[in-house]
């Protein structure tokens, strides 16, 4: 998929790249499989702001995405390549031949036309879904398991893909695109492929209105604010702010906040890249 660049007609354009979407088939989602979503505006359960610079956007419905792939050894044929606004991959409607409808994420190069598989013995192929103990070594990865059953949680976005490193007793080794290294159960699914869109990264909003199209309300830097609202605020002129941190104090750039001695700890070979 490719991106696009604009004549500098009006101040919004100079700066636009936006995707050109060749990819997608249909505009129309398919009916059956959306469901409505709740805007929070950032407020909790009792009104209270917990998460600054959120609200606003255009209305949106939920396109419900089969992550578990769990429909073993019937042929479904991709009906349409469709945008989905809740995520940054593209996705495919896919009808089996029983006559249910499904919508999965679509792997690079997946077409029209084309059937996709899941179950022990399908060929690996883009957008079939095996276990980790069938797919060759080598192999690009999506929408990986973390636990047998539960659907696919890791590499999900645009462009995104893991690698099936090696095999160790009963566990399957992933390098995966931040460039950690675990192990996940071989009994796991995964999806073959790499994720379509992968332009995505090029994109440049433009104007600030379309961040606001997206939920997404203007941030305001915090050695910006006054001394009351932020830890590196205030000062005479243009101050630096000092210590980089949070509002609430905490030290950022490189401060380690991760929770430690967590059970999946273990299968953890290898940290991604700091």
């Amino acid at each position: 998929m490719a991106v696009k660049r604009f004549s500098p007609v009006t101040p919004g354009l100079r700066f636009k790249v936006a995707n050109t979407y060749a990819e997608v088939t249909t505009n129309t989602p398919e009916k059956s499989l959306l469901a409505p979503t709740k805007r929070s505006g950032g407020r909790n359960n009792t009104g209270k702001m917990t998460m600054r610079y959120i609200g606003g956007g255009h209305k949106k419905m939920y396109r419900i995405i089969d992550f578990k792939r769990d429909k073993k050894d019937i042929p479904a044929v991709v009906k349409t390549i469709e945008y989905d606004p809740n995520r940054t991959t593209l996705i495919a409607l896919l009808a089996y031949a029983d006559g249910e409808k499904r919508y999965i994420l679509a792997p690079q190069g997946l077409q029209v036309g084309q059937t996709v598989l899941s179950g022990d013995a399908v060929a690996p192929d883009a957008g079939n879904t095996l276990p980790l103990a069938k797919i060759p070594l080598g192999s690009a990865i999506h929408n990986i398991e973390l636990q047998p059953g539960r659907g696919g949680q890791m590499v999900r976005s645009a462009g995104g893909s893991a690698t099936l490193a090696a095999r160790d007793g009963k566990y399957a080794i992933i390098k995966l695109p931040s460039g950690e290294t675990r192990m996940v159960l071989l009994t796991c699914v995964a999806t073959m492929g790499k994720l379509s869109n992968e332009d995505h990264l090029l994109e440049i909003s433009g104007k600030a209105g379309r961040k606001r199209w997206l939920g997404r309300r203007p941030r305001v830097r915090g050695v910006a604010m006054n001394p009351v609202d932020h830890p590196m605020g205030g000062g005479e002129g243009r101050a630096s702010g000092g210590h980089p941190r949070s509002r609430k104090g905490l030290l950022s750039k490189g401060y380690k906040t991760r929770r430690g001695k967590r059970q999946s700890d273990r299968m953890i070979i290898k940290r991604r890249k700091g």
